[in-house]
């Protein structure tokens, strides 16, 4: 008999929830198949089984569960039974036969399984959080798939979208369990309100180059490298030269002493239908673009399919959030403890705009700097924002780092 028990996932974590079971009391289960999925106050993982055999259940969903408790147990000298190998067995293809003989069904036959809902991350945190009815949305991406646009265009029309499929006049409540990472995340947006001298300070960007450069380029850009060019990209950039330049936003607090990082690891932060994560990129100041949207790709999907390592929830140095996508305008974000500052990125709105005496409109982009003002003072804070609106307005300069006239002139 071999005993599966909560295994070990970081120092600090001393208790986890069960959140299912993938198979159940009496399944036959082969070594390394998934059994189970555990849930940390940082981050979601599978237990496997040990051997192959047959599986008891000791704990039920939803339990909490010290580490080395007992999860399950295996049998493993016990034998497939005859129906496991049974619903393993190939079996002939008969979709035509199905199909041709469906009439002559059984009232109680099985239906056909549904078509998988395929949607991009984004969407598919939009339809969760927003519970859109999917008949409701017509996919207008490629490949058939649901992309933002198409759930925003079904929440434009809400007389069409029930809600839960309940009459408008119930009055129906529901208690639902608060998760580890739910509850994991209201006490550190708590202590970071708490804990920090919090102020935000704003400024606004025109993203006509930016905008111009993806229309120039993102057809090539996609085709290189095999990714789409987002704006994440030039924001982690600009920050990361920012920060270089701006050391104290890019400091944290460590007792009675202030620890500096000459790297910028940029978390970013992520929505999933089970709450927001905030995974982080390693030594943005040397990636390039393509590496920065790669790896906002990666941890996108690994998010939404919560398989985001203790590793990569950890170790950041700035956050920046994207409201934007969600359609804010403005906003004044929480610090992401023990950092020292947050950048929030909003909607791209065109606004009349005075250059020259003369009104323009231009697609400008509210920014919000929130920072803990115990280390960062009104000048570093407003210095950090304003050379990040520099850098997005001249992505040139992103290049270098540095204005490329005042560069060759050496002033």
């Amino acid at each position: 008999m071999i005993e599966i028990k909560v295994p070990t996932v970081g120092e600090s974590i001393s208790e986890v929830q069960l959140l299912r079971w993938n198979k159940k009391t009496g399944d036959y289960v082969e070594r390394d198949e998934v059994i189970a999925e555990l849930e940390s106050e940082k981050a979601t993982f599978e237990v496997n089984a040990e051997k192959a055999g047959v599986l008891t259940t000791v704990a039920t969903e939803g339990d909490q569960l010290k580490i080395g408790e007992l999860l399950a147990t295996i049998d493993d000298t016990a034998k497939a039974s005859p129906a496991k190998v049974e619903i393993t067995a190939p079996k002939p293809p008969a979709v035509a036969t199905v199909q041709n003989t469906a009439p002559a069904q059984k009232p109680d036959a099985p239906k056909p399984a549904p078509a998988e809902v395929k949607a991009t991350p984004l969407a598919s945190a939009l339809l969760a959080e927003k519970k859109v009815d999917l008949s409701q949305v017509k996919a207008t991406g490629p490949q058939g798939k649901i992309v933002k646009e198409d759930v925003l265009k079904a929440l434009e029309q809400p007389g069409r979208i029930p809600f839960e499929n309940q009459v408008l006049s119930a009055r129906e409540q529901r208690k639902e369990k608060m998760s580890n990472l739910r509850k994991t995340i209201a006490k550190r947006l708590v202590e970071a309100k708490n804990g920090t001298a919090m102020l935000t300070t704003f400024n606004e960007v025109d993203m006509s180059a930016i905008l111009a450069i993806r229309a120039s380029y993102k057809d090539k850009f996609k085709e290189v490298h095999g990714v789409g060019l987002g704006f994440m990209s030039f924001f982690a950039k600009a920050c990361s030269v920012a920060l270089r330049e701006w050391p104290s936003v890019n400091a944290s607090i460590d007792g009675d002493t202030i620890l500096y990082h000459d790297y910028a690891d940029i978390s970013i932060a992520v929505s999933t239908p089970r709450g927001l994560t905030v995974p982080v990129m390693r030594n943005v100041e040397s990636m390039s673009m393509a590496d920065v949207e790669k790896k906002v790709a990666e941890l996108a999907v690994k998010a939404r399919d919560s398989k985001l390592t203790a590793e990569e929830l950890t170790g950041g140095t700035f956050t920046i959030t994207n409201g934007g996508v969600f359609g804010s305008l403005m906003s004044t974000p929480i610090i992401n403890a023990p950092q020292s500052a947050i950048l929030g990125m909003h909607k791209i709105q065109e606004r009349p705009m005075v250059e020259k005496g003369q009104v323009v409109v231009r697609p400008m982009m509210y920014l919000a700097l929130s920072y803990d003002h115990r280390i960062i003072d009104g000048r570093e804070s407003v210095g950090f924002l304003v050379r990040v609106k520099e850098l997005l307005e001249n992505p040139a300069q992103l290049l270098i780092g540095k204005d490329p006239v005042k560069t060759l002139l050496e002033i």
